[in-house]
């Protein structure tokens, strides 16, 4: 695929130490001289105030936008806000953040022209080197394509100094990638979805790179969270490498989308997106574990009695749950939701002919007492009432997330086994 290809091309310079910011202006002194800052009122008096304050000692022009007050958001309004700071052409951006300002910086930057240097305050996320940038759009947890920086300079002090609910949400983003590379292979095997084993193998790597550390990450070492860091941004170089996030986003980031979408409607906190992702993880892991238990003839029984969803009935519940941005969502779930009864028996059909593989690829998920071991250790919450959730939002969640996407996950072929 050429674009992907072209893609894989533009990674960005990466730097993670003690020298990080002299190594920003330096690359600034070389690359970009009139420079748009970009930070919340933390990460700029974190570490944002010193780089600004270095760029401006080799004779940058340097603007800033610290958002203040209430919590940042990748929305209309906070997008809004850059876009209007930034005027004018020839400007490159840096991003002083975790996950939501770097997006924020991405999309405008290249919706702009220009380009963007990451400097992270945080190992929360796997996103720093991704194309893609997560945004709120008309209440629906959307991802528009843009572009990876140019490059990142990570402070080790500034992330060691992240609080620790800010690293567990990084390793808890990267828990993730077991069910999201699992439900990948099960989208390829029966969706014929675009798959690459050999990204997805180092997608898993990076994460058991993560665990043999996790005793280092817990006490936010500099080791621990230097491993952290490279192993998150291993999985961005995953999605930039494949051209989309399907390396390391499947039916825990729907689950996490899901819950994030309801806390904005209701006008409550968001949550660490690594927190929620975290808590979906070991939900996940549950199915795939189910799916373990199933002999191919408990599996042709489910089948056989398995009815194709009634397209109205079906469109009925989406509406109940995500009202106004159910219509945006029943269009994207047409190849399902209008599958013919003879398209229903041969997806049916190729479940069961394929019965051994699909349990190969749940055998290959950590099962979710390994999961809630791991997390808790690095101090991350484990369950959804932690996250402040019911157990009604929890199982919404596990029932009607995999609307989100028009993708084929555990939860999708759960609902087809009934």
């Amino acid at each position: 695929m050429p674009e992907r290809a072209q893609q894989a091309r533009q990674r960005p310079l990466v730097v993670i130490g003690a020298d990080a910011i002299p190594r920003l202006t330096q690359f600034c002194r070389e690359t970009a001289r009139r420079l748009l800052l970009v930070a919340d009122v933390n990460t700029y008096h974190a570490i944002g105030e010193a780089v600004e304050a270095g760029l401006r000692g080799i004779g940058c022009e340097v603007r800033a936008v610290v958002f203040r007050g209430g919590e940042v958001v990748a929305d209309a309004h906070h997008l809004l806000r850059v876009f209007l700071a930034s005027g004018g052409t020839d400007l490159a951006f840096v991003s002083v953040g975790s996950g939501t300002i770097t997006d924020i910086t991405r999309f405008v930057s290249h919706r702009t022209g220009g380009s963007f240097i990451s400097v992270p305050t945080a190992p929360s996320v796997d996103g720093y080197t991704s194309i893609g940038a997560p945004l709120i759009v008309d209440g629906i947890k959307t991802t528009a394509n843009a572009h990876a920086p140019l490059a990142i300079f990570a402070d080790l002090a500034a992330l060691c100094a992240a609080p620790q609910r800010m690293i567990a949400a990084g390793f808890g983003d990267m828990l993730g990638k077991h069910t999201s590379v699992a439900d990948w292979r099960l989208a390829h095997l029966l969706w014929d979805l675009p798959y690459d084993e050999s990204i997805a193998e180092r997608s898993l790597r990076a994460v058991q790179a993560c665990e043999e550390h996790a005793a280092q990450i817990a006490a936010a070492s500099a080791d621990g969270v230097r491993s952290l860091m490279e192993a998150l941004i291993e999985s961005g170089y995953c999605m930039l490498d494949f051209g989309s996030s399907l390396p390391a986003s499947g039916s825990e980031h729907h689950f996490s989308h899901f819950w994030e979408m309801k806390f904005l409607r209701e006008g409550k906190p968001a949550i660490l997106h690594g927190a929620k992702v975290g808590v979906a993880t070991i939900l996940v892991a549950g199915l795939y574990e189910r799916l373990r238990r199933i002999s191919r003839e408990q599996a042709a029984a489910l089948l056989k009695d398995s009815r194709l969803p009634a397209r109205e009935e079906e469109m009925q519940r989406i509406r109940s749950v995500y009202g106004p941005l159910a219509s945006e969502l029943i269009d994207t779930q047409a190849p399902f939701l209008s599958m013919s009864e003879l398209d229903y028996a041969r997806l049916k059909q190729k479940i069961l002919d394929r019965w051994g593989d699909i349990q190969e690829i749940a055998r290959q998920v950590p099962g979710p007492a390994r999961m809630t071991e791991l997390l808790h250790a690095a101090g991350g919450p484990v369950t959804a009432a932690e996250l402040g959730l019911t157990e009604d939002e929890r199982v919404l969640a596990q029932t009607m997330s995999h609307y989100l996407r028009p993708h084929f996950t555990v939860p999708k072929l759960m609902r087809v086994l009934g």
